[in-house]
């Protein structure tokens, strides 16, 4: 059976005035609508396609891509406001209902929230819920430490950023590991710092290990040559300083100029650091 909220690719069955008629399979002819019908598709070809309900109920096909699919996390912005609910924009000429009883938050048009995207058990059809994080902590973790994953902020706690990781669990940021303020619904890579009793996730943002250190190093011997060689900054320089000039934590900074000085591609004055020169 077809399920609405996926992607599929799909046999074209027939071509007729207003569209295509796709092979569902159980779920019978799916129509994809004239406008999103390449000029070239025929009878026995096949195509990726979106499937979602039209306002008849009935199961549709597009080409376009929507910002989710069932079981993703994401942010999307609201449309319009009813009784019964509030409509999400996801990519798609049919926007996207959060019913009333699936709201955590005042809603108000513009304002944009995070929703996983599901099956609604009543209707059969594609809805959203802000009601996501107890199914997250139940959901078992995949990942180890170490692992890089795709992170999306959700909210600012006392002890840090929390964050939807790979769309399937809680982590956490601390403040004492970003140098820059994150704002809800930011998107960004980071690697697991730790797991924790309970599946808890501690996340660092950015790239882990040498890969992190090797693109600060390049950072760093760059900005040298461009000040001349020289740059008065070292391990005793004030970590907003250092953040504020090179965009990096104290610490990778002193990891960064001793792995140059090892490599001696600088040397280490009193007052800051300085490109070796070539022998």
């Amino acid at each position: 059976m077809i399920q609405a909220g996926l992607y599929y690719m799909l046999p074209v069955v027939k071509t007729v005035d207003f569209g295509a008629y796709l092979d569902g399979g159980e779920s019978g002819e799916i129509l994809l609508p004239k406008r999103w019908v390449p000029g070239d598709l025929k009878a026995g070809d096949s195509i990726e396609v979106f499937i979602y309900h039209d306002n008849e109920g009935r199961l549709i096909a597009t080409t376009d891509h929507p910002k989710g699919v069932v079981g993703d996390i994401v942010m999307l912005e609201v449309k319009d406001i009813m009784h019964q609910g509030a409509f999400l924009d996801w990519g798609l000429m049919k926007d996207l209902f959060i019913p009333l009883s699936q709201q955590t938050s005042v809603l108000y048009t513009g304002m944009k929230i995070p929703v996983l995207i599901y099956i609604d058990e009543m209707t059969g059809r594609v809805a959203a819920t802000e009601k996501f994080q107890q199914q997250l902590k139940h959901n078992p973790v995949t990942v180890q430490q170490n692992d890089a994953v795709n992170l999306l902020v959700t909210r600012k706690t006392e002890l840090g950023y929390e964050v939807i990781v790979n769309s399937s669990n809680i982590g956490l940021i601390h403040f004492s590991d970003v140098f820059y303020e994150l704002k809800r619904g930011d998107r960004l890579k980071g690697f697991v710092k730790a797991v924790l009793p309970e599946g808890k996730l501690d996340i660092m943002p950015g790239e882990r290990g040498y890969k992190r250190v090797e693109t600060e190093a390049d950072k760093v011997l760059r900005l040298l040559a461009e000040n001349d060689g020289y740059l008065p900054y070292h391990d005793k320089s004030e970590p907003d300083e250092i953040y504020d000039f090179f965009g990096m934590s104290k610490k990778t900074f002193k990891m960064v100029i001793g792995g140059l000085f090892k490599a001696k591609k600088i040397t280490l004055e009193r007052s800051g650091i300085k490109l070796a020169e070539e022998v």
